[in-house]
């Protein structure tokens, strides 16, 4: 599905100043009476082995650097780092999430996306066991990053340096997923199709204390959630609001939330974002979020072409050491 010219707009300015993520809603026949501003289709995996291609030409200056990253199967190796924008870098020294913890079960295997720096890691299995103290039986995780980090063919413009990991708003079942319901099940949209509030029937005050558990942790630096979702906490959170500053509001994450960590001290070349800005972001502040123009667009007059992404030239000069390593 394709959103109107302001989203465009809205994603260059945003993107300029180093604030938030653009994210792909790819197409979704079921979603035709939904405001645009939430849909937020999690497509299905795949039960078979995802193999792709060799390039015929891989140091072909016109290589998407997507296609180098996503044939890069282990991580490189070497200290755990960071390195350039959230939506224009890379990652050396990944560690991969374990599929089954405690208190998480990775989703969509087949994406190989289950990899972060270790600072990621460390907040995935920190944030399960706080939730566990809300009332949220465990996390599903979805898509954090590549085993180098990177552009995606698919789904994301940011989760470039493994600092950035989905969570979904369904809370992880009391049983150990098969492989089929990580890669099937699908998650659920909590957003009402109006796109004006959540879903009172699906929507609970323990999603906010999850989201908020999130945000307290001095690690995190933005969560990115629907306006319409960030409109109900901000009604629920009471007279404790400090942590509502990092909740942002964003196209999609109706059927989950972006945790985003800060740049780890011992990643230099990592590109940190400026603060949030100051108040809780609530009230007029999510006016914009209401327009008719965000939630109801006009469909462009020309459809975009398809997007190719960034070269390997246009990423920090590290990245090339990190995708070209065997």
């Amino acid at each position: 599905m394709m959103l109107a010219p302001v989203r465009a707009l809205a994603v260059l300015l945003l993107l300029g100043a180093g604030s938030a993520l653009a994210q792909d809603l790819g197409k979704d026949t079921g979603t035709q009476n939904r405001a645009a501003s939430t849909v937020d289709k999690t497509p299905p995996g795949t039960l078979e082995k995802v193999t792709l291609p060799p390039l015929a030409n891989p140091d072909a200056p016109n290589i998407p650097a997507k296609e180098l990253f996503a044939r890069k199967l282990t991580p490189f190796a070497g200290p755990a780092r960071s390195i350039g924008g959230y939506a224009k870098g890379c990652m050396a020294g990944a560690e991969e999430l374990p599929i089954t913890g405690p208190t998480w079960q990775v989703m969509r295997l087949s994406r190989n996306r289950n990899w972060g720096n270790p600072k990621l890691i460390d907040f995935i299995r920190r944030f399960g066991a706080n939730a566990k103290k809300v009332g949220w039986n465990g996390l599903l995780i979805g898509d954090m990053a590549q085993p180098r980090g990177g552009p995606m063919l698919s789904g994301h413009a940011s989760h470039q340096i493994g600092l950035d990991a989905d969570v979904w708003f369904s809370p992880m079942p009391d049983h150990v997923l098969s492989r089929e319901e990580r890669e099937m099940n699908g998650a659920v949209n909590m957003v009402a199709p109006s796109g004006l509030d959540v879903d009172h029937s699906l929507w609970t005050p323990v999603h906010t204390a999850l989201v908020k558990a999130a945000a307290e942790d001095p690690e995190i630096a933005r969560i990115f959630v629907n306006a319409a979702i960030k409109k109900a906490m901000c009604s629920e959170a009471g007279s404790d609001r400090d942590w509502l500053a990092k909740v942002r509001p964003w196209w999609g994450h109706a059927e989950h939330f972006h945790v985003r960590l800060n740049c780890p001290p011992d990643s230099p070349r990592c590109e940190s974002q400026p603060p949030v800005p100051s108040g809780d972001g609530c009230g007029h502040a999510l006016d914009f979020w209401f327009t008719a123009g965000v939630l109801h667009p006009k469909p462009p007059e020309k459809p975009p072409g398809p997007r190719t992404g960034p070269m390997l030239a246009a990423l920090p000069a590290a990245c090339k050491q990190v995708v070209k390593a065997p």
